[in-house]
């Protein structure tokens, strides 16, 4: 099972070693990623219980009452 997965791996990392178009493009997919997740939820999805409620309780209360409704 071991010797299975060393030969997944290798032949993994040796194919990403051998890029060299597909290394840009690796690099482009991770910044659109990042873009993505990071400063788009950042910007457009604010924590809204956090500035709303102030304790834990009234958080747990507000969720409660919003998924029986």
């Amino acid at each position: 099972m071991i010797t299975i997965l060393k030969k997944i791996w290798q032949f993994y990392y040796q194919g990403f070693r051998g890029m060299t178009v597909g290394k840009n493009l690796w690099i482009l997919i991770i910044i659109k990623l990042f873009i993505f997740f990071v400063i788009l939820k950042l910007l457009f999805f604010p924590n809204f219980l956090k500035t709303n409620f102030k304790t834990d309780k009234e958080r747990s209360d507000y969720v409660l009452e919003q998924l029986t409704k």
